[in-house]
């Protein structure tokens, strides 16, 4: 009897032992993502209608701004707050809070661009009252800095890879891939090129800058965001099974427009130094310098107070590097000193190069290629 109740039990646990393993075979053995070559745009133009409103109304307002290199032009800061606040949904409703004061009111920058417009500018510590002007090709305020790149690179950050982390936040639609294209400006033929005499859909915005800093190797920013959203596109279809594959999509894409923006201010960092190490610089090369400079001010200004969660840089670090540009987080920024006193304040650039490089991870060889716009250099 003890033999028959010994073997009953000897079955019964075989049969759990059998049903456990079973039950962890259904649930950790899933069929393993299937990534299809291309990605589907099938319904791209639908979905994304409001981010390629907001794109378009980005690219409308910038083009607004650029009036004002014209020598003798005047622009109206009510005519730039127009083009920011109007539509459906307007560019406004996408900007952080912190920006949006950045931009608008008295002393904003859609007021120190129109007060700029129409004037001239001379590299020099600023008269009492001096609201800058037109340099070389270029619009400048007062202090040296261009407002029409804190308009416009300060947006990249503060308005669409606001929006976009936002989308990524969830919930997670068969849209959301289509709209993060939108909101950053990704072609869905996917040319890694903002080229548009040779692309009839080329990459804009954020990402004509993302394309601009990958070699098209296949193994750099552009490329990684691409395969990213197209994992993203195919871990929605395939359901809530496989929340893990969609999270990491989403952690790659971010990373990807972050690590880029990062790659871009060293680019210019580097544009600019170069410009200043030369002799007896001509106005046309000053005014390249600080436009330049001007870019790098921008792109680091848009990630300020950007939710801490959906950034490695921090609200300190970036204070930290605008400080370096000179642009204190107090007190009046002095822009024009990158020409003045060039000598002296020419090695802040490498230090804003060497404080990235550490936030980011970047390799000595990547840091010497972030000089490159490949783009450009493979004309493509």
């Amino acid at each position: 009897m003890s033999r028959f109740l010994s073997a009953a039990r000897l079955s019964s646990l075989l049969m759990l032992s059998a049903l456990a393993i079973g039950c962890t075979k259904k649930d950790d053995d899933k069929p393993g993502l299937v990534l299809p070559a291309t990605y589907d745009s099938t319904t791209f133009e639908t979905a994304a209608a409001a981010e390629l409103a907001v794109a378009d109304q980005l690219t409308a307002l910038t083009n607004e701004a650029k009036k004002g290199r014209v020598p003798g032009a005047v622009v109206s800061a009510s005519a730039l707050e127009a083009l920011y606040i109007n539509g459906a949904p307007a560019l406004a409703t996408v900007a952080t809070a912190y920006y949006d004061g950045r931009l608008r009111g008295p002393a904003g920058y859609f007021t120190q661009l129109a007060a700029a417009s129409g004037g001239t500018y001379a590299p020099g510590a600023p008269a009492a009252g001096a609201t800058g002007g037109t340099f070389g090709g270029y619009l400048f305020d007062g202090n040296g800095l261009e407002p029409e790149q804190l308009i416009e690179k300060g947006l990249f950050g503060a308005a669409l890879y606001h929006h976009t982390s936002a989308l990524l936040n969830g919930p997670l639609t068969a849209a959301t891939p289509h709209r993060v294209m939108a909101a950053l400006g990704v072609s869905p033929a996917f040319p890694s090129s903002g080229n548009a005499t040779k692309h009839a859909r080329p990459d804009r915005l954020v990402a004509n800058y993302i394309a601009r800093r990958d070699r098209n190797d296949g193994a750099g920013f552009y490329s990684s965001l691409k395969n990213d959203l197209i994992k993203l596109q195919a871990a929605i279809k395939a359901g809530d099974a496989y929340q893990s594959e969609q999270q990491q999509a989403v952690t790659g894409i971010r990373l990807a427009v972050e690590k880029t923006t990062a790659a871009t201010v060293i680019h210019y960092c580097h544009t600019v130094m170069a410009t200043l190490s030369r002799t007896n610089l001509t106005e046309a090369q000053q005014a390249a310098a600080l436009h330049a400079y001007g870019e790098c001010v921008g792109f680091v200004q848009g990630w300020r107070n950007l939710p801490a969660s959906e950034k490695r840089i921090t609200d300190a670090q970036v204070d930290e590097v605008l400080a370096l540009l000179n642009v204190p987080a107090t007190g009046a920024p002095t822009s024009y000193r990158f020409i003045t006193e060039s000598a002296t304040e020419r090695p802040k650039l490498q230090q804003v190069i060497s404080r990235l490089q550490t936030i980011y991870g970047f390799s000595a060889t990547q840091i010497e290629e972030f000089r490159r716009n490949w783009v450009a250099d493979q004309d493509r």
